[in-house]
């Protein structure tokens, strides 16, 4: 009798559909195949099926209907592929560019897109051997127009999920590359923002830092950034971003400020103003801030005012800012008289949430972080503050897969609120319904002079449950809803009355506090109030006796 050992089982592929993009040369057909062999399922090469279907080869179609009519019919087999799986499906090259078949790869359920990224000189020495059979470079020189198309199509494959950089290596050695990276990834999130006259995009995912070079430097102007960030910030995360810089070729220049509110400052502003001017920037260059809401907020606010404005990308490394401040495009230092009175409104060109970093946070950046997501679903989603009493343990034990799901709801959330309300110009409602418990917030802060014994996102849990007790107070929102509120917070050990503040803080302080609030108008003081959960309103009928009644309710010192 013989025995023989049983054939090992194929790696499973970890998503249905695994789509590869790239320019022309950049092995999708060779890389595709060993994948499919890999996964023990089907390879399909679209530009394959579109012949097919077609009964024309791919020059034939060029010739005779032209590229426009080629990338239609390319998006309705690609629609009719990602019904089906599991499979490899290789692109052509301009594939991507089409920005319905991009969506569609986007939104379908349990597909991943790999852009693989190839070296130009590796990309011109494999295509001179075979230049007859790709159209679009039959005319003209093959150099040229591989740099016309990478500098056209680059800033779009840096949309695919993940990055793959291939080069001289066996196709053996890019196909291991390739399994590892899928067998240890997360699929990023996308969140789109959509402005009157700007729109960017939201990437949120765990280990974007490393590919930060290759997914930024396709928005820079020419090619120059000026880092800004914290010390504490940069003694986790600078050297990852600053070495994913080198390896895309990008110049860049470090600014590094004190970590703290007190870097909101005038004083500070000055000093990288100045530091910045003296390293001849010019209006194509970029501030990219690494680092919390302090961190975004003054660097958004120099890239504002600098040259008159310059662009700016937010890299947040905190919970807090990856929810809430790196969103929205508001941009501000704090006066002497308040917090974030002098400021503006200048949107990012890319926001890139690398929820990795906020492995490196104490939980109580966390709790800071997670009050916004909170506020979010007070205000208009009721369904996210369900999902916040459901998982929100998971979010403060830093659970990876968790958070990113609570940074995709809470962004998705924010980005619909302001798209509607850009600059915050609504008569009522709009922007303004994010101030939630703020304005109880600031007044909060400001008796600590942000020197860190309060965290901004502390000061808002217990703003959130004065807003809502305020409008239980007023007949508005039921007594049910604040007892569900203040249930969850205690449950998660968060901050949520007077008796949480680091020491006890006088009612007639906290009115003139509110009294220079920045929502002022015609003197009167706009507060957000809720009709329950998830049905929040502005209101400015709250008069200050109302207020100062709920303080000593509330048991602040009379």
């Amino acid at each position: 009798m013989s025995c023989s050992s049983p054939s090992p089982q194929p790696t499973k592929l970890p998503f249905r559909i695994l789509v590869l993009v790239g320019l022309m040369g950049a092995g999708k057909t060779t890389l595709g195949r060993m994948l499919a062999q890999h996964y023990n399922i089907p390879f399909i090469d679209t530009d394959a099926e579109i012949e097919k279907a077609s009964r024309q080869s791919i020059p034939e179609i060029f010739a005779k209907h032209g590229e426009a009519h080629f990338r239609a019919g390319e998006h309705r087999v690609i629609r009719r592929l990602l019904k089906n799986g599991p499979c490899i499906l290789a692109t052509g090259g301009g594939a991507w560019m089409h920005p319905q078949t991009r969506s569609l790869i986007h939104k379908a359920p349990d597909v991943c897109s790999i852009w693989l990224h190839v070296p130009m000189p590796v990309l011109l020495r494999r295509l001179l051997h075979n230049r007859g059979s790709r159209p679009l470079l039959a005319q003209g020189d093959p150099a040229e127009t591989l740099h016309r198309l990478a500098t056209m199509r680059y800033p779009r494959y840096a949309e695919a999920d993940i990055i793959i950089d291939c080069g001289d290596e066996s196709v053996e050695q890019a196909t291991q590359s390739i399994t590892d990276t899928l067998a240890s990834t997360t699929l990023p999130h996308h969140v789109p923002v959509t402005l009157a006259g700007h729109s960017y995009e939201v990437l949120i995912g765990a280990g974007l830092l490393a590919q930060a070079g290759l997914r930024i430097k396709t928005h820079l102007p020419n090619n120059h950034a000026i880092i800004l960030t914290d010390e504490t910030v940069a003694s986790h995360h600078l050297a990852t971003l600053e070495d994913s810089f080198r390896k895309a070729d990008i110049r860049f220049h470090t600014v590094t400020v004190p970590p703290g509110e007190g870097s909101k400052s005038l004083s500070r502003f000055e000093a990288v103003m100045e530091d910045i001017l003296n390293r001849g920037i010019e209006r194509g260059t970029t501030v990219i801030a690494l680092g919390g809401g302090v961190v975004g907020d003054l660097a958004g606010f120099v890239a504002a005012t600098a040259l008159r404005g310059i662009p700016f990308i937010q890299i947040p490394t905190t919970l807090l800012a990856q929810v809430d401040s790196s969103v929205g495009g508001k941009t501000g230092i704090n006066a002497r008289a308040g917090k974030n009175l002098i400021g503006a409104f200048w949107q990012p060109r890319l926001v890139m949430a690398d929820t990795g970093t906020l492995a490196t946070l104490p939980r109580r950046q966390l709790v800071a972080g997670y009050a916004e997501i909170v506020k979010s679903g007070l205000i208009a989603d009721a369904d996210l503050f369900a999902w916040c009493e459901a998982n929100g343990q998971a979010v403060l034990a830093g659970d990876p897969a968790t958070l990113g799901e609570a940074v995709r709801r809470a962004c998705a959330f924010k980005a619909g609120v302001v798209q509607d309300d850009e600059r915050e110009q609504a008569g009522s409602g709009g922007r303004a319904l994010l101030n939630l418990g703020h304005t109880f917030a600031h007044a909060f802060e400001a008796e600590f002079h942000y020197d860190g014994r309060l965290l901004h996102g502390e000061a808002v849990s217990i703003g959130l449950h004065m807003a809502l007790a305020l409008s239980v107070k007023m007949g508005l929102a039921p007594r049910e809803d604040l007892e569900r509120l203040d249930a969850h917070l205690h449950a998660l050990g968060m901050p949520a009355s007077a008796a949480d503040l680091p020491h006890m803080l006088h009612v007639e302080t906290l009115l003139a506090h509110m009294g220079r609030d920045k929502k002022l108008r015609d003197g009167k003081v706009t507060f957000v109030l809720l009709r329950g959960i998830g049905m929040a309103f502005t209101c400015r009928d709250v008069t200050m006796d109302d207020v100062r009644s709920l303080l000593l309710d509330e048991g602040f010192t009379p």
